[in-house]
């Protein structure tokens, strides 16, 4: 039942600015700045406020929260994490041209900080968020991961999505998969078609949700874990009797590094996809800080 107030009330809230998210209000407002969509940089702008909302609905973050959002581009996103009162809202665009657009779209709002999120120093936030450009969002990913962000909320290309939450025995599983599980947990949500970008790109999106693993990381030496990564997947449909060789410290007793890793009975005749992320854990840290190799065959 609806009831009616006679008392006096606070005053409503402002009005979100909207962003332009149709394909010629895009092109409109990319024209007005002077901006031309780089394929190169897979630079496309999301078309549905739908999507935006449904990756904003993501962020879990309370009210009031200050919140990091990776490319503001036109401001799709930036509008619907305004809209569900997140803030301040600290908005990375590289392009000065976006960004004087979203201060003028946006206002005092949000707080936008020009320069490239792989360089600059980025506040620190419980939650980043962003629709990450295609070409750079794993290097973008894998800042976020050694700042140990708590949750990271991102629109990604299908693919690379797919490979963050592989499992063993998956094509896709491999070197991403398991930095991705070093650092904590990750899941998938809605596939996003290519249709709703624009201009269109030749990929789909999806969106994930990263949450960093509580604690210190499960490996001595994150160097010493690289070097091991990259030794055994770097010939990955070569058998692990062949592999482990190429990361062990000289003369070491490859059964008793397999048996201190844990590693099942047969692992000579296995491949690296075989093994779940802990096994190579355990072998790094079987293997200890500094002494792996990584060198690959000719």
């Amino acid at each position: 039942m609806s009831t009616t107030s006679t008392g006096s009330s606070s005053p409503p809230e402002p009005t979100v600015p909207r962003a332009p998210h149709r394909p010629a209000e895009i092109d409109a407002a990319l024209r007005a700045v002077g901006v031309v969509p780089s394929k190169r940089l897979g630079q496309s702008f999301l078309v549905n406020p739908f999507v935006a909302d449904a990756e904003a609905a993501l962020v879990g973050a309370a009210p009031g929260e200050p919140v990091l959002e990776l490319g503001g581009g036109l401001g799709i996103l930036t509008e619907a994490l305004l809209r569900r009162r997140f803030g301040p809202v600290l908005v990375v665009e590289r392009d000065r041209r976006l960004a004087t657009h979203l201060r003028n779209s946006f206002g005092p709002r949000i707080r936008v900080l020009e320069g490239d999120a792989l360089a600059m120093d980025l506040p620190a936030t419980r939650v980043v968020v962003g629709n990450l450009p295609f070409s750079v969002a794993t290097p973008i990913l894998e800042r976020l991961w050694s700042r140990r962000t708590p949750r990271i909320v991102a629109l990604l290309q299908r693919e690379v999505a797919e490979r963050l939450a592989a499992g063993p025995g998956s094509k896709v599983y491999g070197r991403l998969s398991i930095v991705a599980a070093l650092y904590g947990t990750v899941e998938l949500f809605q596939p996003v078609p290519a249709r709703e970008f624009h201009p269109t790109p030749e990929v789909e999106g999806r969106m994930v949700v990263l949450e960093a693993r509580p604690g210190p990381l499960p490996v001595p030496s994150l160097t010493a874990f690289e070097a091991v990564l990259h030794g055994l997947f770097s010939a990955r449909r070569k058998q692990l009797g062949n592999l482990l060789p190429r990361v062990a410290p000289t003369g070491a007793d490859l059964d008793a590094l397999a048996l201190r890793a844990e590693w099942p009975d047969g692992w000579r005749r296995l491949r690296p996809e075989d093994l779940p992320p802990e096994a190579f854990f355990r072998l790094s840290a079987a293997i200890g800080p500094g002494r792996a190799r990584a060198r690959s065959s000719p």
